[in-house]
């Protein structure tokens, strides 16, 4: 016999089990119900008001509020909390960062929500790392390192992906620490790129 799904129980037992964000396969299995039946339960609910829809096959509960670095890790996996939305959550850039930041080991993408916009950015597996989990608002997200955030975001200004900001704050970043992260990319000029940086600032050339 199939369930009989009640939105009440429904909205409960998401919050419950962690899953105000989910995907219809993470849907199916909690209740136990066919794909059909949640698949039909899941669009009656998104005209009702009980859904909202952040991309294909990723939902969440309209009345929830799940932190924005919560959303991102969720919507393209395996990611992580990186670059400019780091760097702003950690003091070492000023500004507001207006889409969410993340770095992936899978091809770049970028989507456009209702929740706000989340930005991936693609490294090699081989430097895919650096990152913990912390909890922000209940929630357990992935955030790179200060140090880690730096690295990622300096690798892609010198790819010429993005320029380099002049109002980084380099006070809490431990120097060794930056340049191990470094170091993973293989590169050279982005070594130079980090004396650079720090001779800017007034630091010594010589940082190791």
């Amino acid at each position: 016999m199939v369930k009989k799904l009640n939105r009440i129980h429904v909205q409960e037992r998401l919050k419950d089990s962690g899953l105000v964000i989910f995907t219809p396969r993470e849907f199916y299995d909690v209740f136990g119900i066919p794909p059909k039946t949640g698949a039909v339960f899941i669009s009656r609910n998104l005209k009702s008001g009980l859904f909202l829809k952040l991309r294909n096959n990723y939902y969440m509960l309209k009345d929830s509020r799940p932190p924005l670095y919560a959303i991102a890790n969720k919507l393209y996996q395996p990611s992580y909390v990186s670059l400019e939305s780091a760097l702003s959550h950690y003091g070492i850039i000023p500004e507001t960062v207006y889409a969410v930041t993340s770095v992936t080991a899978k091809p770049t993408r970028e989507f456009k929500t209702p929740q706000g916009v989340f930005s991936y950015q693609r490294i090699k597996k081989s430097v895919f790392g650096g990152y913990n989990p912390v909890s922000i608002e209940g929630n357990i997200v992935l955030l790179a390192q200060p140090e880690k955030a730096l690295a990622d975001y300096l690798y892609f200004v010198d790819l010429k992906k993005v320029s380099l900001n002049d109002r980084l704050n380099l006070k809490n970043i431990r120097k060794g620490k930056l340049l191990k992260f470094i170091g993973t990319f293989r590169r050279a000029s982005l070594r130079k790129k980090v004396k650079e940086m720090y001779a800017q600032q007034g630091q010594p050339r010589k940082i190791y």
